[in-house]
């Protein structure tokens, strides 16, 4: 358990509502909103420029804080305005030839799928073991010369399962293929380290377990295949215009931001992630499990409920479905008890949920801020609706 003095530290606790949907944008702690409103109130005072650039040290240091946070280089890494942007920067850099395919997982994000199909990349779909996790074997039979990319998502929107990593990162490559990781729902409630992980790619959002602000994002770059990948769009910050008709990007991270960004809530990223370095991320990842699973084996106890996370090995969402009542009335009825909680619907996970034959779930995400006794309420909340079905 974390201290008591993190919900202190955090203004949307006020003893009404039960928040748990930190895995759709959870609630900042009181640094991250000084910082951003702080930077606005300065920006009305001098103007942008002026202001950002008394921050320029303190915008590097964002990058340097979510460098430590992955356990890489400061220059592996750039800040974007969310998870899809990385995402998509990453692929729209990635040389796939002509003949080349992409593999995807089952629980594939819909953001991520569209741009395939978009852009008619061709992609085939590892299946799922009988646990619902990544099926390693498939993978190692379906990886050929012919793949340029893995797009593993680690944590799925729309369960508590959590894929094998280091696993698919041994065996796409050595067949050549790179391997972009989505981290999306895993950054901020469980440890990521980028260097032990191989991964090529990873990207991140600010909103969710980092408790950061919206219109925040990250992409992580290896090293080692940095000179691989071309940025579809470059401006004057992330090139240098050395000549009429030469340019020269830059080598680190910078190459995938563009100069305009909005500098209040880059800084917010940054309060967000040194908060919880400060915390401890393996302490979080302790206490966001045990908090998930507290509130999953309470769930699991009720008659007319059903807990819908698949895997071995769960993280921090709990989905479950109630016997004869629709998880967006479900929604509906726990706000009306101030329990926040959201849905995920089979759009958001087509392949996902048409292989399981699900439409929609109640998803709730306890952070380490959520107390037993709002877990117990959010229980009692549920119970009375399954039992009024």
């Amino acid at each position: 358990m974390l201290d008591e003095h993190v919900r202190r530290h955090t203004p949307g606790i006020d003893g009404r509502q039960v928040f748990l949907d930190s895995a759709g944008s959870s609630l900042p702690p009181q640094v991250v909103l000084d910082t951003v409103t702080g930077h606005l109130h300065r920006e009305a005072e001098i103007g942008g420029y002026r202001a950002a650039a008394e921050r320029a040290e303190d915008l590097d240091r964002v990058r340097t804080s979510v460098a430590r946070l992955l356990n890489a280089a400061p220059g592996t890494i750039s800040l974007t305005d969310s998870a899809t942007r990385s995402w998509l920067d990453f692929v729209t850099a990635v040389d796939i030839r002509p003949g080349q395919r992409v593999l995807v997982t089952e629980v594939e994000y819909h953001s991520n799928a569209v741009q395939f199909l978009h852009r008619g990349i061709p992609f085939d779909v590892i299946p799922s073991d009988a646990g619902g996790t990544l099926d390693l074997a498939a993978l190692d039979r379906m990886l050929d010369g012919d793949v340029a990319l893995v797009s593993l998502v680690h944590v799925p929107t729309n369960s508590g399962l959590i894929n094998p990593v280091r696993e698919v990162v041994e065996l796409a490559h050595a067949r050549g293929a790179l391997v972009l990781l989505d981290a999306c729902q895993s950054a901020g409630q469980l440890v990521l380290d980028a260097t032990e992980l191989g991964v090529d790619g990873l990207t991140g959002t600010g909103r969710k377990w980092l408790r950061g602000p919206r219109g925040t994002g990250f992409l992580y770059v290896r090293p080692d295949i940095a000179d691989r990948l071309h940025p579809a769009t470059v401006d004057g910050h992330g090139a240098e215009w050395i000549s009429e008709r030469e340019l020269r990007l830059h080598q680190d991270g910078r190459r995938f931001e563009l100069w305009e960004c909005d500098v209040a809530t880059r800084l917010g990223l940054g309060a967000a992630v040194d908060y919880l370095l400060e915390l401890g991320p393996h302490r979080v990842e302790d206490t966001v499990r045990e908090r998930a699973q507290r509130l999953r084996s309470a769930l699991d106890g009720l008659g007319g409920v059903t807990v819908r996370d698949p895997g071995r090995d769960r993280c921090g969402i709990v989905t479950f479905t109630v016997d004869g009542v629709a998880a967006h009335d479900v929604r509906t009825e726990l706000s009306r008890h101030d329990i926040i909680v959201t849905t995920s619907t089979r759009r958001s996970a087509v392949i996902d949920m048409d292989r399981r034959g699900i439409d929609a779930v109640t998803r709730a995400s306890p952070h380490y801020f959520v107390c037993d006794a709002e877990i117990d309420r959010a229980v009692a909340a549920v119970a009375e609706i399954a039992g009024s079905a």
